[in-house]
């Protein structure tokens, strides 16, 4: 199998490529390695997998990997449809694992044009060369984020989600009906994925895991939204890549979906929410120092609690999380010690 995917010097991204490699497909990854956090950071999760590279890798070069020859990554932008498009007239891709995007809740109140620049027309890039190119199969990142103000807990697909608080999440949720409109004119293949919290080692440093423990490590406070009354569907890396690529690897059967259509929506996540003072609980227990907290009030565009019903994808695909807080707290913080030096 040839399969593209993008985003591939993101904290999922970089994972899901290398189990791709490690399997023998033919992987092409990219990445435009921008600097929303730290490039160093994306440069050495592609360094993982035998991909040396550094920030100022010029855009449209490539790289093959010393560790799999399958894996060749390519620094390019999705908001680039020229050298898209050139891409895929070079090289005919089965399958596309597209998690490239403009990540970030908070991030997106401050900077709305990076959301509609690489959330909307990154994909719809994508998605039109999906439908000239013959693509097989798309799976693509959506987030828990689209369930905005639902109260009802946990969150199920076939909940009504109509109801935002940033414009990551609107951005998301049109993702999801942007694939749905290729779907039915064009007969693409589309499965998107609705990521909860994921973390473990490369996690991407806005994320509470990465702040929290850098924070604890330094001897600073930590903040502490709702006053910690939020709750979390802490998933482990491993587990996620894991069920990401089971996903790719099942077109949705047309028959057995709405509409006839093969589209297909997935939440992904542990299935069990965890309360953030706990996880902070395992954090300084693995750390081995305790945190001064600073409580604070709910943040714009956050949410108290999510909490993911994966009752879908355990029947249909047969995915299911294996990793405790306990083991994913103790990975992660070995990797955190030995990323620093400590």
């Amino acid at each position: 199998m040839k399969i593209l995917v993008t985003g591939a010097a993101g904290f999922i991204g970089s994972r899901c490529a290398e189990l791709l490699a490690q399997r023998g497909d033919e992987v092409v990854g990219l990445d435009n390695i921008n600097d929303y956090y730290s490039p160093a950071l994306k440069c050495a999760r592609l360094k993982r997998a035998g991909i040396d590279v550094t920030p100022d890798m010029p855009m449209g070069s490539h790289k093959q990997s010393s560790k799999w020859p399958n894996y060749t990554f390519l620094r390019t932008d999705i908001e680039d449809k020229g050298a898209i498009d050139l891409l895929f007239g070079m090289t005919k891709f089965d399958k596309i694992l597209h998690l490239a995007a403009q990540a970030g809740v908070r991030y997106s109140i401050a900077n709305p044009y990076a959301y509609m620049h690489s959330n909307y027309i990154g994909f719809l890039n994508i998605l039109e060369c999906c439908r000239n190119f013959g693509v097989e199969h798309l799976v693509y990142a959506s987030s828990s984020s689209v369930y905005g103000l639902n109260s009802k807990v946990p969150f199920s697909e076939d909940d009504v989600v109509i109801s935002p608080v940033s414009l990551y999440a609107a951005s998301k949720k049109s993702n999801e009906l942007m694939a749905h409109a290729y779907c039915k004119l064009y007969g693409t293949a589309c499965t998107g994925l609705r990521y909860f919290t994921v973390y473990g080692p490369a996690g991407r440093p806005d994320m509470a895991p990465m702040l929290f423990a850098e924070a604890i490590m330094q001897g600073k406070p930590i903040k502490v939204f709702n006053h910690g009354d939020m709750m979390r569907d802490f998933t482990y890396i491993d587990d996620i890549a894991n069920g990401t690529l089971m996903v790719l690897d099942s077109k949705p059967d047309p028959a057995r979906n709405p509409n006839n259509l093969p589209y297909r929506i997935y939440n992904i996540g542990l299935g069990s929410p965890v309360n953030l003072m706990d996880f902070i609980g395992e954090l300084e227990n693995g750390l081995g120092r305790n945190a001064e907290k600073i409580l604070l009030p709910m943040q714009p565009g956050d949410v108290s609690r999510t909490w993911a019903d994966t009752t879908r994808l355990e029947t249909e695909i047969g995915y299911k999380p294996r990793v405790t807080l306990k083991e994913g707290i103790r990975e992660f913080v070995k990797w955190f010690n030995e990323y620093h030096g400590l």
